[in-house]
């Protein structure tokens, strides 16, 4: 018997590795089982599981802080989670938009931005984001136009009078802005490049001292934001000469354009519009897309922007990317032909 097994034995043995075999297999699939619906929870969650990080690159009260909250609680509703507006001013929107590239993709982060984040570039020596590669472009929020103005003393009732007047008094009619690099600046870059007219610009600290100051007369003209000009100008202290949008707006009713008053071409518009960072999937792009632009489509919010002096829009991620390309490229030229520099 030395050195052999008994059939016993053998049988004994090989049942044994078998239930051990099937004990191990049994095993490991009851952890599949249990890790499995989580990960597959996890997987299948619908979008969004959790709240929302509306990133708003001004302090509250402005423009942009008015569209966000107007828009949060309606795309809350939509969403079926809470859109909680982040304001992160400072730096011309930079510091909003540098956070906004570098946020996880996950649809969970979208920023607010204004037309900065596309002139940005152009305007700074360094700019730590791409406003074409590092983001995912939702839609284009509202149009905000500017309205040429001046003071009720200067002779000029259209664009080609106050062209003639300040090309004969060459460098010595004033025109006031918010600030080196704002959008009446550009505006006021961009008439003297197709008016061929010389101009000094004033520069204020704001819209509100830049406003003020033509209505005081110190200053003599203004590209001013439609939503500031707009009371002084029903209340006769400026005079509109045009709107700066492509066409007629219905945010001042029979006001022609710039463009139409002899310069073809010419077209400048504050905007405000969401962008997700790069990379966030295509159907989460697509689901935000549709859920804002039904809110912004919705009677009382048009009512409410109109009244705001405002131009709802809405368009799609695509259309969108074309435009903000399209306004980097445009004003990339202005500020170089210029020699606009804010460092």
């Amino acid at each position: 018997m030395n050195g052999e097994k008994s059939p016993g034995s053998v049988y004994f043995f090989v049942i044994f590795i078998l239930h051990s075999f099937v004990s191990f297999a049994s095993f490991a699939l009851m952890l599949c089982v249990f890790a499995a619906p989580e990960s597959g929870r996890a997987a299948e969650s619908p979008y969004p599981a959790r709240p929302i990080r509306m990133i708003v690159a001004v302090p509250p009260g402005g423009p942009a802080d008015i569209l966000a909250r107007l828009v949060g609680p309606k795309l809350s509703e939509a969403l079926g989670q809470t859109v909680v507006i982040d304001n992160r001013p400072g730096a011309n929107g930079i510091i909003a938009y540098e956070m906004a590239a570098r946020a996880n993709p996950d649809g969970y982060t979208f920023v607010l931005v204004a037309a900065g984040v596309a002139i940005n570039p152009s305007l700074y020596r360094k700019v730590p984001y791409d406003p074409i590669k590092d983001f995912a472009p939702i839609t284009l929020g509202i149009a905000v136009p500017n309205i040429l103005v001046v003071h009720p003393s200067v002779a000029a009732t259209s664009v080609q009078e106050l062209v003639a007047l300040a090309k004969a008094r060459s460098g010595s009619l004033a025109f006031a802005s918010a600030g080196n690099g704002t959008s009446g600046h550009l505006a006021l870059e961009l008439f003297k490049m197709k008016s061929g007219i010389d101009v000094v610009h004033v520069p204020y600290k704001g819209g509100g001292p830049a406003l003020a100051e033509v209505v005081a007369g110190q200053v003599q003209a203004l590209f001013s934001i439609a939503l500031a000009a707009t009371p002084q100008i029903k209340a006769g202290k400026l005079r509109a000469l045009a709107i700066t949008s492509a066409k007629r707006s219905p945010v001042v009713p029979g006001l022609p354009t710039v463009a139409e008053q002899g310069f073809p071409g010419f077209e400048v518009i504050g905007w405000f519009g969401w962008l997700a960072p790069a990379r966030t999937p295509p159907e989460l792009v697509a689901r935000l897309n549709r859920d804002i632009v039904r809110v912004l489509q919705m009677p009382d919010i048009r009512e409410r922007l109109l009244s705001q002096n405002t131009e709802p829009v809405g368009n799609n991620p695509r259309e969108f990317a074309a435009f903000i390309k399209s306004e980097h490229d445009k004003w990339a030229a202005v500020i170089k032909q210029a020699g606009v520099r804010i460092d």
